[in-house]
């Protein structure tokens, strides 16, 4: 079956513009079109569009999918390339999974301070606190906020 620009952005979620877009950076050497230039989406082009989604999600420069979609058209040959690739990808998303439960961490902290604080009337109770006295499951991140 054979899709519009409209149809296609439709299935994934995005606009038309951002398919576009992505053809005028040169991320859909895949992707035929007709006679009079207009592009057309086959069922087979969903997989790269969702693979191209994924990278841009975890980061990825528009220029390294790029060059990520060309060595996989090249075949086989890049195989190594975009193994190696995917994990430095793999390694900045674990990266930044690690800093945002560090955020959470100091959030779950934080509310729990000023939970603790308005039962008591006063930020001065838990700030006081022994790190004894503190949940254990907020040690950790006190300590690391103040440095203990």
């Amino acid at each position: 079956m054979v899709y519009s620009v409209g149809e296609m952005a439709k299935q994934l979620g995005v606009t038309p513009s951002t398919l576009r877009y992505y053809d005028k950076e040169g991320l859909l050497p895949f992707v035929s079109r007709t006679k009079g230039g207009i592009r057309q989406f086959k069922d087979s082009d969903y997989e790269w569009l969702q693979v191209i989604e994924c990278l841009k999600k975890t980061g990825m420069q528009l220029k390294d999918i790029k060059q990520f979609i060309l060595m996989a058209m090249d075949g086989d040959d890049t195989i190594d390339q975009r193994l190696e690739l995917i994990i430095k990808q793999q390694q900045y998303v674990r990266q930044q999974i690690a800093d945002m439960q560090q955020t959470l961490d100091t959030l779950d902290f934080k509310r729990w301070y000023y939970e603790t604080a308005r039962e008591a009337g006063s930020t001065s109770v838990p700030r006081n606190m022994s790190l004894e006295e503190i949940p254990e499951k907020y040690r950790e991140t006190r300590k690391r906020l103040r440095k203990e």
